[in-house]
């Protein structure tokens, strides 16, 4: 069984809320107790002390609130092959295809917008990309269980096999001539975000339908990619009002 340990009262509180099921046992300071002890009582997760746990060594450096919880992720990152076949794609389907993107609180903010606006999924590479851990859960404010993640392990393959699947192939780059604001969505629909430093691989650029920039003032030359990604979706999504309800 794999497990990772989540922290933060945001992130714990989505769990608690939308996936206790879960959460394997909930470590609790004296300070938070009285505020999820109860909540975890009504959902029966386990509680005990956050005090003197081994694992508190690995989260000395990070800002816990007093609630940390282990979870379980087993089967949480899908096949893809296994996804694709049972995903009925419409031109109300967006995938996002993460590019090498390595910082996790990224890839975190990143899954949340996913999440927000309806996208049905996140491609994420098993090579040159920050795995799921809890940074990457905390980040993503527990959203890393309301929206499939799906793994690959060739981003061109993967952009290759979604074009034979009736998908268009959206790279985001500053450098593109044609404006996000100005395109029309009317078909499945996967956005690939480049890395931090260098954006797009030119092999992947290479294998997208289009490359679309985000029109911005000349006072900025670019943006940080999880704020890229998160317009390039409320833009898409703005397209496709069916994408935000259940």
């Amino acid at each position: 069984m794999k497990t990772i340990h989540l922290y933060g009262k945001h992130t714990v509180t989505e769990l608690l809320q939308r996936n206790p099921e879960r959460i394997q046992m909930l470590y609790l300071a004296p300070n938070a107790d009285e505020e999820f002890r109860p909540m975890a009582a009504s959902v029966k997760v386990r509680c005990d002390s956050l005090a003197n746990n081994k694992f508190m060594r690995d989260l000395k450096d990070v800002v816990h609130q007093g609630v940390v919880a282990r979870v379980d992720i087993e089967g949480l990152v899908m096949d893809y092959r296994h996804f694709m076949d049972n995903l009925d794609a419409t031109p109300d389907t967006s995938l996002l295809l993460l590019n090498e993107i390595t910082d996790p609180y990224n890839v975190g903010a990143i899954i949340r917008s996913a999440a927000a606006f309806g996208v049905s999924g996140v491609l994420v590479p098993t090579n040159n990309q920050a795995p799921i851990t809890g940074a990457v859960a905390k980040a993503s404010v527990g959203a890393i269980f309301s929206v499939p993640l799906i793994s690959i392990n060739n981003e061109n393959q993967a952009i290759l096999d979604l074009k034979k699947r009736g998908f268009w192939s959206y790279g985001l780059d500053s450098e593109a001539s044609r404006d996000l604001n100005k395109e029309v969505f009317d078909a499945p629909a996967v956005f690939v975000v480049g890395g931090e430093a260098e954006g797009l691989r030119e092999k992947t650029r290479e294998h997208c339908d289009f490359t679309l920039k985000i029109p911005m003032h000349p006072r900025c030359e670019s943006l940080n990619a999880s704020v890229s990604a998160a317009i390039v979706m409320a833009e898409w999504s703005s397209q496709h009002k069916a994408a935000l309800k259940i």
